[in-house]
């Protein structure tokens, strides 16, 4: 994947959220770190779909993580509105990508170059920086 100069990388999963930005070149991204924004998850609005019987009784669904999801959305959406962000790559597991796509403002999306369905947030830099330059 063609990742700009200077471009931020979201990592994010349901409960880990790291920023980063490429230092390298496009076709050989090098990340550096920018930091893990606090957040306030308070956006439970998925819990309106997720309370089926089958995913109450195996688990499967976390409101507090989907809840994570969407305030990683909404603080990349406050950068992107401030002009912050110009160009954004988001990389998260599916559920939490799937969730942060429901967040998404217009201005987002406007600067959004790509999304990697994988979770990413416990790797090293260097796997992370090969997963980017493989997609």
């Amino acid at each position: 994947m063609k990742l700009s100069h200077n471009a931020h990388v979201a990592i994010v999963d349901g409960t880990r959220f790291v920023v980063m930005r490429n230092k390298g070149q496009a076709f050989e991204p090098k990340l550096e770190a920018v930091g893990e924004p606090e957040l306030d998850p308070t956006n439970f609005s998925a819990g309106v779909r997720h309370q089926d019987p089958g995913s109450q009784q195996t688990g499967a669904t976390d409101l507090n993580e989907l809840a994570h999801g969407a305030a990683a959305s909404e603080w990349l959406n406050a950068r992107a509105k401030a002009g912050e962000i110009e160009e954004l790559l988001v990389i998260a597991d599916p559920k939490t990508l799937g969730e942060m796509r429901r967040h998404y403002h217009g201005e987002l999306e406007k600067r959004l170059v790509g999304e990697i369905a994988k979770t990413m947030t416990g790797e090293p830099t260097d796997r992370i920086e090969a997963a980017i330059a493989a997609a």
